[in-house]
């Protein structure tokens, strides 16, 4: 299923949002061991790959939403989709499914 998603703009966009959706729940694990256990690292690298991915993210949604004639409405809650705690996972479902 994984190479059929990579084949398609939308489904490597699907990708993203996942990889993005959990490297924002990840980074509240860190924020915990940062502040609470005064564990620093974690945070700064999984912080650094969420960043990544919140870029990438952005990029692929325009991208799509462009290719795909999505209207504003649509790219605007894919967007603020990404600001949300399982907000991606929520796109994925509504959003960006094909059909």
């Amino acid at each position: 299923m994984l190479t059929a998603l990579l084949k398609t703009d939308l489904g490597r966009l699907r990708i993203v949002a996942f990889l993005e959706g959990c490297s924002y729940l990840a980074l509240g694990i860190t924020m915990w061991l940062k502040y609470g256990y005064d564990m620093p690292k974690p945070n700064y690298i999984v912080g650094m790959l969420h960043g990544l991915l919140f870029i990438l993210y952005c990029i692929l949604l325009l991208q799509v939403g462009i290719a795909r004639g999505w209207s504003f409405l649509k790219m605007m809650l894919g967007f603020v989709a990404s600001l949300l705690p399982f907000g991606t996972f929520l796109a994925d479902k509504h959003l960006f499914r094909e059909g």
